[in-house]
């Protein structure tokens, strides 16, 4: 058997990508985005058509141009996964704008309008996850959100002061990033390679799965962000694991054994205090890594929204120009 389906006996697996066409290859149980996902999906001709009825939509939308072309974009993320949704049998996670990442009110709105989108498609809101930066902010934010039925998606996860926060606030599920941990220490340190079991960012999804299950956590451990297969292996029996196409080809084509490395615990029934903001902005800061890598997580994904933005603009100009609704 080979490892992706030996994989599949233990964790859920997602695919992480917009490419409509990988995800029907792979068959996984659900499926997320991020801007820079859906800037790559956006530039092949396939999803010219669902970029083209977004421009026609938005165009007919109350507010400024940059307002509708926020909408745009909402409109364009929420038709792949809608198209996903067709394909998978769970979920697809929709990430709102990163420029919102550090104001609560403003990640709510957007999440709301993401959520109605969906359901004027007819998707039922079990099928949606919102994906949020896991800032102070952000988890606030979630934390509402999940008390209103919407379920949310903790994405840019570097530090366990982020972990314990989101698991106080009751999320659906985080996604700990694997390998930008992992660049951060071969960037930052001498070491020029780790064995999988000493990778930092294996050990900090362990370290995480490990509490959660410890402490009788619901929410869900997604590792993502992975550099290589070994990661992947070194995580097999995570609940979850998001994984690139290439990635999950190269597990397809491997006949080797797979061990599970992570099972469930029986929880202790201890309970742990909950982290307060004080102490969470001082723990996260106080590790370089994860203070580093959620700051550049979130400046990369909004240099990729803005990127996406310009292409729908530059694509409404050629449309007003060949005389077509736009």
């Amino acid at each position: 058997m080979d490892k992706l389906s030996q994989l599949r006996a233990m964790t859920a697996v997602v695919a992480d990508t917009g490419d409509i066409n990988a995800i029907r290859e792979f068959t996984p149980l659900d499926a997320t985005t991020n801007p820079s996902l859906l800037l790559k999906a956006a530039q092949q001709a396939e999803y010219q058509p669902l970029i083209d009825e977004a421009i026609a939509w938005a165009s007919k939308q109350s507010g400024s141009s940059d307002e509708q072309f926020a909408l745009c974009c909402d409109r364009l993320a929420t038709k792949i996964g809608y198209e996903i949704l067709q394909i998978v049998p769970g979920r697809i996670s929709t990430e709102v704008d990163a420029r919102l990442s550090f104001d609560t009110d403003a990640t709510l709105e957007r999440a709301r309008r993401i959520m109605a989108l969906y359901a004027d498609m007819g998707v039922a809101p079990e099928r949606v996850l919102i994906k949020v930066a896991s800032t102070w902010e952000g988890i606030k934010a979630a934390e509402i959100l999940e008390r209103e039925g919407v379920h949310c998606n903790l994405t840019l996860l570097f530090s366990f002061a982020q972990a314990r926060a989101c698991a106080d606030a009751g999320v659906t599920l985080i996604s700990p990033f694997v390998g930008r941990i992992l660049d951060w220490y071969l960037h930052n340190t001498d070491a020029t390679r780790f064995a999988p079991e000493e990778d930092p960012g294996v050990q900090s999804v362990r370290r995480i799965y490990h509490f959660y299950k410890e402490h009788g956590f619901d929410t869900t451990v997604m590792g993502a962000s992975f550099r290589n297969t070994g990661q992947i292996e070194a995580l097999a029996g995570c609940d979850s694991l998001t994984i690139s196409p290439d990635l999950l080809a190269q597990l397809s084509n491997d006949q080797g054994e797979l061990p599970r490395a992570l099972s469930p615990q029986n929880a202790s029934g201890n309970s742990v205090r909950a982290i307060d903001e004080a102490e969470f902005r001082f723990q996260h800061n106080d590790d370089a890594m994860a203070h580093e890598k959620l700051g550049e997580g979130i400046r990369k994904f909004v240099i990729d929204q803005i990127a996406l933005e310009d292409q729908l603009k530059a694509r409404a100009a050629q449309l007003k120009a060949q005389g077509e609704p736009a």
